[in-house]
């Protein structure tokens, strides 16, 4: 019989300016991620990017598309500790900013824009990489994605 973990649903935005630079948050643990957040119970998903988005960044973006769905079967801990994850969905939008200023949070102590090609050198988590690659070869077509790993 399978156990039964929590799930947690994720999504994150890839913010292009229109000088082709990628919006990067620098999390209070010390380390550069896309910006978003986590569903929680009733949450809309959209609702939930541009409101992280804003929160983690300051910047006020509007959704344009779905760049791809990833599904982490790998069990690790949650942000919290609290329980284990079995499985963690993140959906990844492409997004384009709409006006705000760059602020920290209580969440994030740094937010710049980044050129394109700069972005993997400075993001270090690999399913970032990996949901950030996905963009750097989307064709057009939004995919699937699934994989194991602990974090």
């Amino acid at each position: 019989m399978r156990r039964m973990l929590t799930q947690i649903v994720e999504v994150s935005g890839i913010v292009e300016d229109k000088n082709g630079h990628i919006l990067l948050v620098k999390t209070q643990h010390g380390g550069w991620v896309l910006p978003g957040g986590q569903v929680a119970e009733g949450e809309n998903v959209m609702d939930v990017l541009i409101r992280g988005i804003k929160e983690e960044s300051g910047i006020d973006v509007i959704v344009s598309y779905l760049i791809g769905v990833y599904s982490n079967t790998g069990i690790h801990n949650s942000h919290y500790n609290l329980t284990a994850i079995s499985t963690k969905v993140t959906f990844n939008f492409m997004c384009t900013p709409v006006g705000g200023e760059m602020l920290s949070s209580e969440e994030t102590s740094f937010s710049l824009w980044l050129e394109k090609d700069k972005v993997l050198d400075m993001v270090k988590a690999p399913d970032i990489q990996t949901r950030y690659q996905a963009y750097m070869d989307f064709d057009g077509s939004s995919f699937y994605m699934d994989y194991a790993s602990t974090l």
